[in-house]
């Protein structure tokens, strides 16, 4: 599901949003992946949390800027600050 008030428009709020995923905070069960992908309807980005059937368990749209710009962040994920 993807909520429509939850816009990530900053790579730092991308990478909070993946530790959050890391961390189990969601409290989301089956998590195996994390990918930046468009909405075949309409185009627009998000970040998808999948389970390991590749189903979409979370989903938060981002804007342009952190889709093309946050590829990397979501590779490799995010590291935690100390």
């Amino acid at each position: 599901m993807i909520n429509d008030n939850d816009i990530i428009d900053t790579l730092e709020e991308l990478e909070a949003f993946l530790l959050l995923v890391d961390s189990g905070g969601l409290g989301l069960d089956n998590v195996t992946g994390v990918a930046l992908a468009t909405n075949n309807s309409n185009g627009k980005p998000f970040v998808a949390v999948l389970d390991n059937n590749h189903q979409l368990l979370l989903g938060r749209w981002v804007t342009q800027f952190v889709f093309d710009n946050g590829k990397d962040l979501v590779r490799k994920g995010a590291k935690k600050r100390h």
